[in-house]
């Protein structure tokens, strides 16, 4: 009996859609402002951080581009009051990927 069988037995009444699955996520262009978005280095209780400030469009987009970049750094942070607060100092790192996407960034903080 192969799984088919088996989970035909379980759920009688399912019905399998023809739908083709898509598991990947539609592309969503994020609002490339004039301004040069701010990227500053601050210690905060002891530890490094590095501050994301100063994007004008929507926060969904700023929450959008705090996911992309903790994912392609592999590093924790989060989105609070209008800022992305990546842990560690990775400002080299962050103002390459945000200009690779076309926006202009400034460091703050040494």
């Amino acid at each position: 009996m192969d799984l088919q069988e088996q989970l035909k037995k379980l759920f009688p009444d399912h019905q399998v859609s023809n739908e083709p699955e898509t598991t990947e996520e539609l592309q969503h262009e994020l609002y490339v402002q004039k301004e040069p978005i701010i990227c500053k280095f601050e210690k905060r209780k002891g530890k490094p951080t590095t501050i994301i400030a100063g994007y004008e469009g929507a926060d969904e987009d700023f929450k959008l581009l705090a996911k992309e970049i903790k994912s392609k750094l592999a590093v924790g942070g989060s989105f609070k009051d209008g800022e992305i607060i990546i842990q560690g100092d990775y400002r080299d790192k962050i103002m390459k990927l945000l200009q690779d996407k076309g926006f202009k960034t400034k460091r703050v903080g040494g």
